[in-house]
């Protein structure tokens, strides 16, 4: 009964601290004349839903992974759940607002407005805000400023972070926790004053930021990226979405001054030859129609589609079918553990490609005693039945969300895309879901499908799924 106490506790303290993050952009209302009412009861609201829960606090030595799970995942919807409440009274309906709410938290950028533009801007401050509190996780925010979860959130760290491994800079968890944080707060600082410098407009600048930071993808424009027009600020949001889409750790350490770590990092190599080949393919497919331009084309749209950013700069439903088809893939691959990108990671796709080597050898050489390693590292072989696990588990739940979307009216493309580009976080798909239109006409069933996709994904698949298993109901 404690814990169950301690775990409603958190999650409302997790509340509280949401309803706070909800004044700024009432802030941001009173600045453009906005209406301020839909923050204000939004932020009173959530709140008030934290403080019924319980102000008591206890001392936690530790918490089961039973603890863990459910605070990481009922926390997380909950966020979206009280994150809708600003686009409830903004006049959007309640399950269009949690999709948004979901995707913004998620950093998936997928969207159900029709018209951005006509949206107020606080609204539209709201919507990339919630991407950059996601970005690098709600629960890390709320470990590095509550120390006295510095031990207990062990499980809870590694429940949020993306990855088959979570790097610890630190012997405690807080100091982790602000270290990662620090460093997503020097680079948006960075990123926003590069935009300002390149002529985006103040509010632009930090509306792109938090989208690029997060590599959530959601603009205050329907054009995207494209908007601009600007071949300087697509090369900045490229840098920065590359960045982005890095393991921050390693920024960390290059922060420092080793640079070498992120260099001779076999993962962060692997994504950066992804996008060099990747994107010199795409380019070259797309030559005979835009000549040297199809480069700016093909580097922008790769950089945002394997980091799960989902920015634009064109409408690429358009390109040929192997184009798209690459495009496609890359939406599974994802970024770097440890980044703020969504799909199933480089480093599991390294290490899935060197198992399969393996048994591939093992097949002519069957006594033969081949470790896996990344690096000098010997990878144990729980963590390769784990990312096995993952696997399976992500393809299935592909599978059965896209059966479900083509059960209520998609068709097979856009289903496949739909499903794909909410669980790996990444925002637009292919057909009536592509870069230049919107979700907005899908069956609410179908809704419901992708909301829960994009928590399963943003979760790491295990995390929310778990809640599913009788077992982890028992005592």
């Amino acid at each position: 009964m404690k814990y169950n106490t301690i775990i409603i506790n958190l999650i409302g303290a997790v509340l509280r601290f949401l309803g706070m993050t909800m004044l700024i952009p009432l802030v941001v209302a009173l600045w453009y004349g906005d209406d301020y009412n839909p923050f204000l009861f939004s932020a009173a609201i959530t709140f008030a839903a934290g403080t019924v829960t319980g102000l008591r606090t206890y001392e936690i030595d530790d918490l089961t992974i039973k603890e863990s799970f459910t605070i990481v995942a009922l926390g997380w919807f909950s966020v979206a759940l009280f994150g809708s409440l600003p686009y409830i009274f903004s006049g959007i309906s309640p399950l269009d607002a949690l999709f948004e709410s979901m995707s913004g938290f998620t950093t998936t950028g997928s969207t159900i407005l029709p018209d951005i533009e006509a949206c107020l801007p606080s609204l539209l401050f709201w919507r990339s805000f919630t991407q950059w509190l996601g970005g690098m996780g709600i629960i890390v925010l709320f470990l590095a400023i509550l120390p006295k979860l510095a031990v207990a959130g062990r499980d809870m760290f590694r429940a949020e972070v993306p990855g088959p491994t979570s790097d610890k800079l630190r012997p405690r968890l807080s100091q982790t926790a602000k270290i990662l944080w620090s460093a997503y707060v020097m680079l948006s600082v960075a990123e926003a004053i590069a935009l300002r410098l390149s002529g985006m407009p103040v509010y632009d600048a930090i509306c792109t930021t938090f989208s690029t930071m997060a590599t959530g993808g959601f603009s205050p424009h329907s054009e995207s990226i494209a908007f601009y027009q600007s071949p300087v600020i697509e090369g900045i949001v490229t840098l920065f979405m590359f960045i982005a889409g890095a393991n921050f750790a390693l920024h960390y350490w290059v922060l420092r001054g080793d640079r070498n770590r992120l260099l001779q990092d076999p993962e962060f190599r692997l994504y950066a030859c992804i996008i060099s080949v990747v994107t010199l393919m795409v380019a070259l497919m797309l030559w005979g129609d835009h000549g040297l331009h199809s480069i700016r084309l093909a580097l922008f749209q790769v950089v945002s589609v394997i980091t799960t950013t989902g920015f634009a700069t064109a409408d690429f439903d358009t390109w040929p079918n192997a184009a798209k088809l690459l495009l496609f893939t890359l939406m599974f691959i994802g970024g770097c553990a440890g980044s703020t990108g969504g799909g199933m990671k480089v480093v599991r796709i390294l290490l899935l490609v060197k198992y399969g080597y393996r048994e591939l050898f093992k097949s002519l050489h069957p006594r033969a005693i081949l470790p896996i390693r990344i690096g000098k590292q010997m990878i144990p072989q729980g963590v390769i039945e784990s990312i096995l696990s993952f696997f399976i588990l992500y393809i299935l739940t592909f599978a059965v969300a896209s059966v479900v979307l083509s059960i209520f009216g998609l068709d097979i493309l856009s289903a496949t895309s739909a499903a794909a580009t909410t669980l790996g976080n990444v925002g637009p798909g292919f057909n009536v879901i592509g870069p230049a239109l919107h979700f907005g006409a899908i069956h609410p069933v179908g809704k419901i499908t992708l909301i829960l996709c994009m928590w399963i994904g943003r979760l790491e698949i295990f995390t929310v799924l778990v809640l599913l298993i009788p077992e982890f109901w028992r005592n």
